[in-house]
Formats: C-alpha cells, structure tokens, sequence
C-alpha cells in the first residue's frame, strides 16, 4: 500500500483530451489518495516522513483554477523525520528532524552560491512536476544535503514545532519581504495584507527593529496577531481611501518601507502610493493582475524588490529566535486538522474561516 497524500486537482477545461475518473478533478477540488512508496533514488536524496504541514495562500490560486496545477501531490510546507538516506547526502541522518524550505536546490549552483536557492538550475518546489507534495504522509527530497535543515536539540514543544513550520515558507516570505523593502530600526514600514505572510511581514519588521508598523486589515481576528506581532497602526480603508489614511498617519510623507503581501493590483498600487520617495516597495504575493508602475519607480524614486523567498538562507537566521523563545510565528496557524480533513482545511482558507491551516500528519 502506498503512502497517503493530498491530491491537488486543476481546471477541467485544462484536461481537453483525458477522460476518465481525472475529470472529477475541477475548481475546488482536494481529495486524500494513495501514493507509491517514496525512496531514494539517486545517492543525494532522503525520505522525510511528513510531522506536520499547511497549506499556503498560493496553494489557493491552485484550489481556485486561477493558476493551473496536474493531478497528483500538493503541498510544499512540511516538516518530519529523516526516514532513509542516500549514501551522498552530508549532515544528515536517519532521525533527525528537519525543517524542508519550499523548494529543494543543490547548493553549488552559480545562483545557489549567490544565496538565491529559488533559482538552483537544478532545483525545483515540492508538490508540482511530479515531485512528492509536504500534505501527505511522506516525500522524496531531492538534493537533502544542501535543502533540508537540521533542527537541534529534541524534546521541542508543540508550539516551537508550530513554529518551526512556518519557517518552511511563510515566516521566511514575510521576513523577504521586509528585508527586500529594506526594513530597519527606526524605520516606519506599512503591510499591505493581513493573510499569513502579511502577518509574518509585521513580525519581522518588529524583529527588524521597525519603530511604526501600519497594518492594513479588517478582520478583528487578524488585527489581533497584527498587535501581537507588532503592529502600531491598524487601518481598515482599501483602495485610495487606505493611501488617504496612511499618508494622514505619516504626516502627508508616506512609509519608509510598503511590504506588498497580496499579489492584486489593487495591492500593489496602494503600496506605491503610500511609498515615500527614496522607499522600497518589497513585494512578495504571488502576483494575478499586477503592474508595476514604471513612472512612480522612476520620477518618484520609489524601488521594487522582492520576489519569491530564499527561505534556505533565512532559516538558519530565524530559526534561533524561534528556539529560544524571542518569536512565535505559528501563532498564524489558527485552524488544524488531519490529513483526512485537509478539504475543509482548503476550504477554511478559500474562506477566510482561516488564517492558515495546520495539517497534523505525524508524530515526532
């Protein structure tokens, strides 16, 4: 019998030409199924079996048909226990437990070598082409040596280990985009997004030692983490109502630092509206309907950074704090589930029942 996953489905227009039982697959669709076994295959792989995991905003834009995404594994925010190793794979052993950033990389590319793991000429992300998904009970990691991260220690509570997840993905999103838009103490710094890396984005801007911190957000819920993780300023406008509102809050000067947590055009337009010349917008949502506005970025001398997250190189930074204490990032996982209820976990998020949805797998 073969190991249970998450099967993602996609848009059924998308499969003109394939019939059969793939075309239950549409909109909305997640069902839990059996997988083959996972095993090493070449001498720089390791089988991780799955402890925990999440499903991700962008995995809605899957979930939704906005983006299209084959029949098979999903999921690529997990954490778990080395099953099995390959003879070529440094530092690791059976038993350890280790935290799998959101692609794996080989760790010698030119653009690995630059810290930019995201585009390993070799690499790729889990849970698409193929590749064995985090929802589900256990995975194939190509290149373990250079992607997995060894956690140290033992005996971690369940709070540290919520935590510990999120660095597989979101904590490290939220901390690019603050990094990108060059967030530093004294800095004034807006978030744009009150979704899990939004929040994120307002945690490590306060550990990046942001004195004012506006976050836009509606959701009582949420505002409440927004406060939690830092926040000074919450503002519910959307829109040019919100750029009237943070631009009234900064003195008619604008933010320092505007993290685009969203990936909409409405988003990215309230963000270089409220960018004070000379600022960085760092911008880090999975864009659908986005442009970037060239005359702003050139006459008002606003930048744009971003992109997706090296999360390889930021958790062996993060992951101390979360150890000892000083952050508690997977306060964001605010629903749980099993394996089995992973279609309501979607659901909850497609929702917003949720802030971002824990899936317990496993058992350290």
């Amino acid at each position: 019998m073969g190991w249970r996953a998450g099967l993602g489905g996609v848009d059924v227009h998308a499969l003109s030409g394939i019939c059969g039982e793939l075309e239950r697959f549409g909109p909305r669709s997640i069902e839990v199924g059996e997988r083959p076994d996972p095993e090493v295959a070449v001498p720089t792989d390791a089988v991780v079996r799955v402890v925990l995991a999440c499903v991700c905003g962008s995995n809605l834009w899957y979930y939704r048909s906005d983006s299209p995404h084959a029949v098979g594994p999903i999921g690529h925010e997990f954490v778990g226990v080395v099953e099995d190793i390959g003879t070529e794979v440094a530092g690791l052993a059976s038993g350890d437990f280790v935290i799998a950033p959101f692609v794996f990389s080989d760790g010698t590319c030119p653009h690995c070598r630059a810290g930019w793991p995201p585009s390993c000429v070799s690499g790729g992300s889990f849970g698409n082409h193929g590749i064995d998904g985090g929802q589900g009970e256990a995975v194939r990691v190509p290149f373990a040596g250079a992607t997995l991260v060894k956690v140290p220690g033992s005996g971690h509570s369940g709070e540290t280990v919520r935590s510990l997840l999120t660095l597989s993905d979101v904590m490290c999103t939220g901390h690019h985009a603050a990094v990108s838009a060059g967030v530093a103490p004294g800095s004034v710094v807006a978030v744009v997004g009150d979704g899990a890396v939004g929040l994120s984005a307002i945690l490590a801007s306060a550990r990046l030692g942001a004195a004012r911190i506006i976050a836009l957000s509606r959701a009582p819920a949420r505002q409440e983490i927004a406060r939690a993780f830092g926040a000074t300023d919450i503002i519910g406008e959307r829109g040019e109502e919100a750029i009237a509102r943070v631009m009234d809050l900064t003195d008619g000067i604008g933010v320092d630092a505007a993290l685009e947590c969203v990936g909409t055009g409405q988003s990215m337009a309230t963000n270089f509206g409220i960018a004070r010349p000379g600022s960085i917008v760092g911008a880090v949502g999975a864009p659908h309907g986005v442009e970037v506005p060239i005359e702003t970025v050139i006459f008002r001398n606003v930048g744009f950074r971003g992109g997706v997250s090296p999360a390889r190189r930021y958790i062996p930074e993060l992951m101390p704090d979360v150890l000892e204490g000083r952050i508690n990032p997977g306060a964001v996982l605010d629903y749980e589930s099993d394996l089995d209820g992973i279609p309501d976990a979607y659901a909850a998020m497609d929702e917003r029942r949720a802030i971002k949805a824990l899936v317990r797998v496993g058992s350290l």
